[in-house]
C-alpha cells in the first residue's frame, strides 16, 4: 500500500488507487541528507520530486551572493514540476533542510500518465495556481508589510504544515538556521531575530533551537495582517 502522506501530493489527486500505486511505482524513492542538493538553479530539469519525509527548501541566489529562500516545503508537497510543463534551466535550488525521502518521477513517465489520466495535468495546473497565488502573496508583503509582520505570517504559514500540538500552543519545528528563517522573510537576520525576540517578550511566542512554540496564535494573526 502507498502511504496517504505521499497520496497528498497534487500529482495523485482524482486517481483512482489503483492508479496511485501504480504510478508510485515508476518512481524512485531517494533518502537524501541534510545540506544535500537535488538541483542547482539554471541546471536543465526533467524531473518532479515529491516529498514523502524531511523536509526541502527552494532558494534562488543573486549575483552578489545574496539568498532568498523562496519556499520550505514538507511530507505532501511537491517541486520540480515547472520544467516538465516548461522545459528550460531550474529556477530555483532544491536543498535538503532535514533529512528526507523524495520521490522522483522522471519527464516520460509522466508524459505517460498526463495523456492516459488527463485528470492529473489538472491537478498539477491547479497547483501551479496556487504556487503562483503564494508568490504573488509574497510579492505584494514584501511591499506592504514590516519586517514583525512577515515574521508573524511566515511563522503562521510555517504551523499549518509542521506544527504540532502542545499543551501551551503549537509547537513548529521549521528546522531553518536564524539566517535561513531570514532568507524565507525577506529581511536581515538581526531584524528578523529582533521581531522574534519582541514577539517572545510579549509572550507570543517561545524560542526553542530551530523550532517555535506559538503561545498566542490571535495575537500573531493580527500582527501578520
Amino acid at each position: 500500500m502507498v502511504d496517504d502522506i505521499v497520496l497528498a501530493a497534487p500529482l495523485f489527486a482524482g486517481l483512482e488507487p489503483e492508479a496511485s500505486e501504480a504510478l508510485v511505482a515508476t518512481m524512485k524513492a531517494i533518502d537524501v541528507a541534510r545540506g544535500d542538493t537535488l538541483f542547482h538553479e539554471g541546471e536543465p530539469g526533467d524531473r518532479l520530486y515529491v516529498v514523502r519525509e524531511g523536509k526541502i527548501k527552494l532558494g534562488r541566489r543573486s549575483n552578489d551572493g545574496r539568498e532568498n529562500l523562496l519556499a520550505v516545503l514538507g511530507p505532501g508537497e511537491m517541486f520540480g514540476e515547472l520544467s516538465l510543463f516548461d522545459p528550460g534551466p531550474r529556477t530555483a535550488t532544491a536543498t535538503v533542510v532535514a533529512d528526507a525521502v523524495v520521490l522522483e518521477l522522471g519527464h516520460g513517465d509522466l508524459i505517460k500518465w498526463l495523456h492516459d489520466k488527463p485528470t492529473v495535468a489538472q491537478h498539477l495546473l491547479q497547483a501551479l495556481a496556487r504556487r503562483l497565488r503564494r508568490t504573488n502573496e509574497a510579492l505584494a508583503d514584501l511591499v506592504f508589510s514590516d519586517v514583525p509582520g512577515r515574521v508573524a505570517k511566515a511563522l503562521l504559514d510555517l504551523s499549518t504544515r509542521f506544527g504540532e500540538r502542545v499543551d501551551e500552543g503549537i509547537r513548529v519545528a521549521h528546522d531553518l538556521t536564524q539566517e535561513e528563517l531570514a532568507q524565507l522573510v525577506g529581511a536581515s537576520r538581526e531584524t528578523v531575530n529582533k521581531a522574534l525576540a519582541d514577539f517572545a517578550a510579549r509572550g507570543w511566542v517561545r524560542r526553542e533551537g530551530r523550532a517555535v512554540v506559538l503561545l498566542d496564535v490571535d495575537r500573531l494573526e493580527r500582527r501578520a495582517r
